[in-house]
């Protein structure tokens, strides 16, 4: 298929408004695919870009990585995808294959990675061009807007969870049920964890209970890590939170050989005390999301087990009203453009 002409929402300058143009998208290179996208999460680390909080990018550029769609053209060397095929396209997006960590095969860690709607445009628009080495394969039986944001939010909890070293029976926690944390709830229930969920205020007991949590402390009334340890302590803590010193008294919750999951970035710098973690050996760990067969995965157990995400809609048209939705936090839980193709 020769070139095609679409929309796209593009930052020309790092703090910069959002542009709307008409562009054309070239037919892909070797190793690459063009996707019509379908539905494209809005998620906060497109900030990244909107704001140019991260080393090296080129404007202008459009954000967006979490995206769903159609291939519609392939490049030569692309051996597993066709066209027609439904794929989604995440944070990582592709990897070298040459530098040392491909090289052991732990492609996230890839030391020239990119980053949709980062490295290169991303789903804020009509099509997108993206490695094929990138992609996940879509389940029938998963709605575009669905899909879209598992693509970042779902894989982060999901792939985070099932490489903790818990196993089914064992007491799984997360810190805040908000825009990740509202899928770490549904994928640690579905995994066979019983399930903590912590977070601000009773009025947030139902909603945990919704999304499958077993118990729901309010840390506004109750001390989350003595709660925690009455029930003999956590064996993982996902931390979605972006609360320093919440995520600090949370180690306090951890059983022996336990282990805090950090996926949501805090704003601030923590201090935690030593102690704790010598005497239990007990650990903190940082997570990336993870590749596209990790999100393929993730899209998998979702359509298998009802795992869905909770969105907000808006038109293609509407992107920044849509991205000032997101930063508002007042969004329930993750907003997704739709490009009605």
């Amino acid at each position: 298929m020769p070139n095609v002409t679409g929309r796209a929402f593009q930052v020309t300058a790092a703090g910069g408004p959002f542009e709307l143009i008409q562009r054309v998208f070239p037919e892909p290179g070797p190793g690459h695919v063009r996707i019509r996208v379908q539905a494209c999460g809005v998620c906060h680390s497109d900030t990244v870009t909107k704001f140019g909080a991260f080393p090296g990018i080129s404007y202008p550029r459009v954000p967006g990585h979490e995206v769903a769609g159609v291939i519609d053209e392939i490049g030569a060397d692309v051996p597993v995808f066709k066209i027609g095929q439904r794929v989604g396209l995440g944070w990582h997006g592709g990897h070298c294959n040459y530098c040392n960590p491909c090289r052991r095969g732990d492609f996230i860690l890839c030391e020239n990675q990119q980053i949709a709607g980062v490295s290169y445009d991303g789903g804020y628009a009509d099509y997108v061009i993206a490695p094929a080495n990138a992609l996940a394969k879509v389940p029938d039986d998963l709605a575009d807007v669905d899909a879209a944001p598992l693509m970042c939010a779902g894989i982060t909890t999901f792939n985070s969870l099932r490489k903790s070293g818990a196993r089914p029976g064992d007491l799984v926690a997360v810190l805040g049920i908000g825009g990740l944390g509202h899928l770490g709830v549904q994928f640690a229930a579905k995994s066979g964890f019983p399930t903590v969920a912590i977070a601000r205020g009773e009025d947030k007991a139902s909603l945990a209970k919704e999304l499958g949590a077993h118990i729901y402390i309010d840390s506004t009334t109750q001390n989350p890590a003595e709660e925690l340890q009455k029930l003999g302590g956590a064996v993982v803590i996902l931390s979605t939170l972006t609360d320093a010193p919440s995520l600090a008294a949370a180690v306090g919750g951890l059983a022996t050989n336990g282990e805090l999951l950090i996926v949501g970035i805090p704003l601030k710098p923590f201090e935690v005390s030593a102690v704790p973690l010598v005497l239990g050996r007990r650990r903190i760990q940082g997570f990336p999301s993870g590749t596209g067969m990790d999100s393929e995965d993730t899209l998998n157990f979702s359509a298998l087990t009802g795992v869905r995400p909770k969105i907000e809609t808006y038109s293609l048209d509407k992107a920044p009203e849509a991205f000032d939705r997101m930063m508002s936090g007042k969004a329930r839980f993750r907003v997704v453009l739709t490009t009605g193709a």
